[in-house]
């Protein structure tokens, strides 16, 4: 018999239908929004106007885009609509998990559980962990560790803490 957690998590997969594709010179526009969506709440408290704010996205977007480099940078499409982006690098010790964002309103819905837990199972097939940064203050820190990762330093950029959480999947 099926567990009606297992039951609705079924019906949920079945209607998203959750997709990655490449990501291309195309989709700016729509990452720079995505890019905005996850600092509106830190730029809210700061008393400036919307140009002021953009401008400044601007800039923060285009340099956190050329200092990540190539990887595999993917655009999750929700039923054929960009919701949000997935990047990856690959190296021959570990998975760099670079960013995985989501529109607001497609947030704690469970895409990004089922985008990390394919990389988790990718990750376990190649015997390699996944790392990844985050700030110390972003609430992801808590799904990180709800999803296995731990935490496993911490360091400072442009004035900010950032946590280095890893996970590593079991040996046999």
């Amino acid at each position: 018999m099926i567990s009606q957690e297992a039951s609705r998590d079924r019906m949920l997969r079945e209607e998203m239908n959750i997709v990655l594709r490449a990501a291309t010179p195309d989709d700016e526009p729509f990452l720079l929004e995505l890019y905005a969506s996850t600092r509106a709440e830190e730029l809210a408290g700061l008393g400036w106007d919307e140009n002021q704010k953009q401008l400044f996205l601007k800039m923060q977007f285009l340099t956190r885009e050329r200092s990540f480099g190539r990887g595999d940078h993917r655009i999750v499409l929700l039923n054929e609509r960009p919701v949000g982006r997935l990047w990856v690098d690959r190296t021959d010790v570990a998975i760099l998990l670079r960013d995985i964002a989501l529109l607001p309103e497609c947030r704690n819905a469970g895409i990004g559980t089922r985008l990390l837990e394919e990389l988790k199972h990718e990750a376990a097939s190649v015997g390699k962990p996944i790392t990844l940064h985050v700030l110390t203050t972003n609430a992801a820190v808590r799904w990180y560790e709800r999803l296995g990762f731990s935490r496993s330093g911490e360091e400072s950029a442009y004035e900010q803490a950032y946590l280095e959480m890893k996970w590593v999947p079991a040996t046999s």
